[in-house]
């Protein structure tokens, strides 16, 4: 007997409207698929990230794929994960969402009209810039750091992080997943575009940024939970605040409450499916 198709969501995460946020596709599994099937699916879909959700214990196992590779640590694709779990019947409204994945034990627990994920805070190590990647970003630093994943660049003022355009083919040569250009908001007006230190929402934010990782095949990422497992302690050091706002100046642009307790954050956000269906199960061995 075939087996039955695959249901399939597709998601915005850290958006509070449609088509904003960053958009993440979902699949539930009936159990662990074959790596190459999945990362063949995440190419097909071409999406930020697709996520394969399936029951593992008392919770369940979570995988995060673009195409042509796996992830290490995804915050939309797990916040949108979570949703669909809520959403489609999986999860009791007030249970955690709990995953096991590549990066430990990751929870989600519905906040009011949110989603807070709990996850690892990544310490921040002081860095002399890469050889290129100022030039390959056009800016001047007023810091560098590193963290497990990425590489973080502090610019002067919010208008520096939203007017770069990166050469993307010189930061795909910096050894690094992805490239975070932060600065502290600033309050000032602009016409072009939305108030500064202000989300399009109009709600205020402690910090923006964007985020460049053409090395794994995404020029610039919509909206980066994981990137903010490491903006939220570099900002708690910098501004002395424990709770803070971050919003993810792209195209699509998001917001991201951050967290910081000791050796782990709390990412907050809203998640809206956008569109669902199913997919041919892979075929038996």
């Amino acid at each position: 007997m075939p087996s039955s198709p695959l249901p399939l969501f597709l998601v915005d995460a850290f958006a509070d409207r449609p088509f904003a946020g960053n958009a993440a596709a979902v699949c539930l599994l009936d159990a662990p698929a074959d790596p190459g099937w999945m990362a063949a699916v995440a190419g097909e879909l071409q999406q930020a990230a697709t996520a394969f959700v399936y029951e593992q214990g008392e919770g369940f196992g979570l995988r995060w794929f673009v195409p042509g590779r796996e992830l290490q640590l995804c915050g939309h694709g797990t916040l949108a994960a979570a949703h669909v779990l809520w959403e489609a019947g999986q999860l009791w409204p007030d249970a955690p969402a709990q995953f096991q994945t590549a990066s430990g034990l990751l929870s989600a627990r519905r906040d009011a009209d949110a989603i807070a994920l709990d996850f690892p805070a990544e310490p921040v190590q002081p860095l002399d810039p890469p050889d290129g990647l100022l030039e390959a970003l056009g800016v001047e630093a007023r810091a560098l750091a590193r963290g497990t994943f990425d590489l973080l660049v502090e610019v002067e003022s919010e208008a520096a992080v939203r007017a770069i355009q990166p050469d993307f083919s010189r930061l795909r040569q910096i050894d690094a997943r992805g490239i975070i250009v932060t600065a502290a908001a600033d309050g000032q007006q602009t016409l072009s575009q939305p108030t500064m230190g202000h989300a399009p929402n109009g709600q205020p934010v402690d910090f923006v940024s964007r985020f460049f990782a053409p090395r794994v095949g995404i020029d610039e990422d919509a909206v980066t939970g994981s990137a903010h497992c490491l903006l939220g302690p570099y900002w708690q050091r910098k501004l002395g605040r424990d709770a803070l706002v971050g919003y993810q100046a792209s195209a699509r642009g998001g917001t991201v409450r951050v967290q910081v307790n000791g050796p782990r954050v709390t990412l907050c956000g809203r998640a809206i499916t956008v569109m669902s269906g199913s997919l041919v199960p892979p075929p038996a061995d």
